[in-house]
């Protein structure tokens, strides 16, 4: 009689420990982004109820990027703006920025973080700056309160004459139109030259040509000082100006769309619009993808647009 059965194994004890060793040594999730969300969970918990504002979401963005956030109201991308600015701290998952783990950090280094590594522009043109203060004594605050008193001055002045405001540095914020209070809360969020920008719908409270005027200022800080930006918008015409647009839908990420420009053989530029949907490690719809990390975005089906833009799209489904 044959005995059958599994046939003994020919891995050595030196094989595994080679194997654990590859495996240990393997570069880690985002190990070379400026921001890195790993399977980032939110939950809130109101009367008894919970809500998973985030579920599982999975994000990275590189040094010097300009990107924009877009998602319906609900969709979580506000609860990811809050997470990243330290203002709040995810209920599981993994987040880093500029070498930060947001959910080790105690007080003291959560302060630190919102002064030093992070710059934040609200919507609400009231809410970045100090009423009593004039624009420029608005951007040197923050360097006052990091004990940079020696350059602020100076510093002041540079950012706003790069913003295109050096004029307005003695008014008051009643003195300022909407859109001049947002660039000079632009030149507060970066007086202490942070890694990372971020803003939440910062053009919300403006008309089409002064919310132009404001997201000229963003790609300008991004092109002249390498300065990482994150903008949360439902603006289209935002949206369809930085080169990365990222959606979220029902707290994680669910497709990309990378715009690149192209020269065809006469020399005319078109620009190249491609769409990704996040496929997780299972093939499911999710975030995994960008940048070509393990679980690649999965480009749509082809559609070509009316005029210069043309690109990848298809119909969109459930994440």
């Amino acid at each position: 009689m044959t005995k059958t059965g599994t046939a003994p194994s020919d891995t050595t004890l030196e094989e595994l420990e080679r194997r654990a060793t590859a495996h240990r040594d393997r570069p880690s999730y985002g190990h070379d982004a400026l921001i890195a969300c790993d399977r980032l969970v939110r939950i809130f918990t109101t009367d008894g109820v919970e809500v998973q504002a985030l579920q599982g979401l999975d994000l990275l963005v590189k040094e010097g990027e300009l990107m924009a956030l877009v998602g319906a109201s609900g969709s979580g991308k506000s609860t990811l703006m809050n997470i990243l600015a330290g203002l709040d701290v995810p209920t599981a998952g993994a987040a880093r920025v500029a070498g930060c783990d947001l959910l080790g950090m105690d007080g003291k280094a959560r302060l630190r973080y919102r002064r030093e590594v992070v710059g934040f522009v609200w919507q609400q043109t009231a809410r970045n700056l100090l009423p009593y203060l004039t624009a420029a004594q608005n951007v040197a605050l923050p360097m006052q309160l990091r004990g940079r008193s020696k350059q602020k001055a100076e510093r002041a002045e540079e950012l706003l004459a790069m913003l295109g405001i050096a004029e307005i540095r003695d008014r008051r914020p009643h003195q300022l139109s909407g859109g001049q209070q947002q660039r000079v809360a632009i030149a507060v969020a970066l007086a202490n030259n942070p890694s990372v920008l971020l803003a939440d719908e910062p053009t919300g409270e403006l008309d089409s040509a002064t919310g132009e005027q404001v997201f000229a200022a963003f790609r300008r800080a991004n092109e002249e000082l390498g300065t990482t930006i994150v903008i949360v918008t439902h603006d289209q015409a935002v949206a369809s100006e930085v080169r990365r647009t990222v959606a979220i839908r029902d707290g994680r990420t669910s497709s990309e769309v990378l715009r690149r420009t192209e020269v065809d053989a006469q020399g005319q530029e078109s620009l190249v619009a491609r769409e990704y949907a996040m496929l997780d490690r299972a093939g499911g719809s999710s975030s995994r993808g960008v940048h070509g990390v393990p679980g690649h975005g999965a480009p749509r089906g082809p559609r070509t647009g009316a005029g210069p833009h043309r690109g990848v799209a298809g119909r969109r489904g459930r994440p």
